[in-house]
């Protein structure tokens, strides 16, 4: 059977944007990525009375997660059970959600909502969807996030969000106690593999493809009785749909009921090209660990009416701080459209027939 939606997943009805919201019809903000930093910066937006349409590729990051941790109050919950009381939220306020995948966005001259006739436009944003269809927005949220690129190893992927792991904040009280082996792909391994060997004390870093510990950090180790066996790894083995070890080159097979590794973290952000936006090397020291969008503390970008929030500029955002970061953006946002409005609403007055208003005095 076709897979459904993500608006039917989600549990809400899909929006039809065939004749209604494309390219003559302008809304406030399309915010693209239906994630927690985008829900929330649309609903915050929506209950500032703006017209929003969030678009949904609907392939969240942490689909393959049982459920989300360290959210106050909601903590377990399954990530499309999350979503789905964030859409409803939303449409409670107005907001609207169109299934679809951004290919590129551009600017176009938009008129201003109090100049439906276009006499003084603004500058504003075409949306283009993969399948051909076309919003028009005065400001933009994005908030598509990152994907997680996994070492190559036999069977890895298909454990993914399961019992092959990369954040002990996120998944580490879940495989607590059990063996970990933690695969050293990146500069901060060693640190990571400490965190994991607070959940557990049978924990072994195996040198996979990042760089080798210096002494210090060897004594460290050892002093915690974190063993360090020489790699790669080349093949996750699983018995009974559980993780049971881990195969070496040389043959050997490590036993272990997880395995932790980190990931090269890219921005899900090429279609922001055309507006000059490129993502940047994220780096840990002096290594490039992932990419991110370049954005100030509130969201705003070098691109004039473009905001970011979650993932895709800060590739640790945990659900809470991306949800945080939508609210900023959108604040920020709103706070941006609010003075387009008065500066017009100005220069309206002042072109006015009956001139400016004689200011009051008692």
């Amino acid at each position: 059977a076709p897979a459904a939606s993500p608006a039917a997943r989600f549990g809400q009805e899909v929006v039809d944007v065939s004749d209604g919201i494309v390219a003559d019809v302008l809304v406030d903000v399309v915010v693209v990525g239906g994630g927690a930093a985008g829900l929330a910066g649309a609903t915050a937006l929506s209950r500032f009375r703006r017209s929003v349409v969030v678009v949904d590729a609907g392939t969240p990051r942490n689909a393959p997660a049982q459920g989300v941790h360290n959210l106050l109050g909601r903590d377990g919950t399954p990530p499309a059970e999350l979503l789905a009381a964030g859409r409803r939220e939303l449409a409670g306020y107005g907001g609207r959600v169109v299934d679809g995948a951004v290919t590129g966005v551009r600017r176009v001259g938009v008129p201003a909502p109090e100049d439906p006739a276009g006499a003084g436009a603004a500058a504003g944003f075409a949306v283009e969807l993969a399948d051909g269809r076309e919003l028009r927005a005065r400001r933009l949220l994005v908030a598509t996030g990152l994907v997680d690129e996994l070492p190559d190893v036999a069977g890895l992927a298909a454990r993914w969000g399961r019992d092959v792991l990369h954040c002990p904040y996120c998944h580490g009280w879940e495989v607590r106690d059990r063996a970990i082996a933690v695969l050293a792909t990146n500069p901060v391994a060693v640190h990571v593999t400490q965190l994991w060997r607070q959940l557990s004390e049978d924990v072994t870093l195996v040198l996979h493809s990042g760089p080798e510990p210096d002494a210090a950090q060897r004594e460290q180790l050892a002093a915690r009785g974190v063993e360090v066996v020489a790699g790669p790894a080349v093949e996750v083995l699983v018995e009974a749909d559980r993780l049971s070890g881990l195969r070496l080159a040389d043959g050997r097979v490590l036993a272990c009921g997880a395995v932790a590794t980190g990931t090269t973290l890219r921005s899900r952000a090429d279609f922001l090209a055309g507006l000059g936006l490129h993502p940047v090397p994220w780096q840990v020291g002096e290594h490039v660990v992932g990419t991110r969008i370049e954005a100030g503390p509130t969201g705003a970008t070098a691109a004039a009416g473009v905001f970011v929030a979650g993932n895709v500029t800060d590739p640790v955002a945990q659900v809470g701080a991306a949800a945080a970061a939508g609210l900023t953006a959108a604040a920020a946002l709103n706070a941006d459209l609010v003075e387009e409005e008065v500066r017009r609403a100005v220069a309206a007055r002042a072109l006015s027939p009956a001139g400016p208003r004689a200011t009051r005095t008692p």
